[in-house]
């Protein structure tokens, strides 16, 4: 991928193991299983980096019932980078998102297709999707300094105020009664979308200085998020003081 040199290695090295795990369990193979479909095709076009052939061969790959989830996710990924190459841009984001329905812990490919709507020019959907990738690997380098560039355009370019009163998350995906809850309140939203941006701040500049002091922020704001799901609606929980208590504690942090 343009720019991504990282993503492509990582791409082409996972093919060929697999490629080369498969060849080595080829004579072991039980009489009488069905055979999976050779990803091998789209391997070698990947890797020789031959992008109108790996949309070709990984397509008849990805469009094949018979092919399993783990080639696919494969063959998605390296047609995505050969599209992105090519400057089919939105082609390469289908294929990211076909990536992230069957796996959506990549963080890797978050960062990939946030690269790819920035491109478009739609920020707040890049800064969401480098957002997710630091969530989901605190280290991740180019995930951290994409989000930071990205989070001071906007800020010069007044963009925020497009996400004003709008949580982090997607309120046409929410399914917790608290996630409704939040999405049907302005003030609450904010103090979502705050909270949010205060903590990938913090984790930011931990990961920095300590990997270990980054880790235990991510599992305090996990800890924040389940007990906030789970005591939502509970007598004697009031879910606007939490979320203000939370905000304040990750200032503070971020202050020092």
């Amino acid at each position: 991928m343009r720019g991504c040199p990282i993503i492509r290695t990582i791409v082409v090295a996972s093919l060929l193991w697999t490629a080369f795990a498969r060849a080595a369990l080829a004579t072991g193979a039980e009489p009488g299983k069905v055979l999976q479909v050779d990803p091998a095709p789209c391997i070698a076009a990947a890797a020789a980096n031959d992008d109108d052939k790996t949309i070709s061969v990984c397509g008849a790959l990805i469009d094949n019932e018979k092919t399993v989830r783990a080639d696919r996710i494969k063959a998605l990924i390296a047609r995505g980078a050969a599209y992105d190459r090519k400057d089919m841009t939105d082609r390469a984001i289908a294929d990211y998102d076909g990536v992230l329905r069957l796996d959506p812990a990549l963080a890797d490919i978050f960062n990939a297709r946030g690269e790819l709507w920035r491109r478009k020019g739609d920020r707040p959907k890049a800064l969401a999707d480098f957002g997710i990738a630091i969530k989901l690997n605190p280290e991740h380098r180019t995930a951290r300094g994409n989000y930071k560039s990205l989070a001071l355009e906007l800020e010069r370019l007044g963009a925020l105020k497009a996400v004003a009163g709008k949580p982090s998350f997607n309120c046409a995906a929410a399914r917790r009664p608290v996630e409704k809850a939040i999405c049907a309140d302005p003030g609450l939203a904010q103090l979502d979308r705050n909270i949010n941006d205060v903590f990938l701040r913090v984790i930011a500049s931990a990961e920095s200085d300590s990997h270990r002091a980054a880790l235990a922020l991510t599992r305090q704001q996990r800890n924040f998020v389940d007990k906030r799901n789970s005591s939502f609606g509970k007598r004697g929980y009031d879910l606007r003081e939490a979320m203000e208590e939370r905000l304040e504690k990750l200032n503070t942090i971020a202050r020092q």
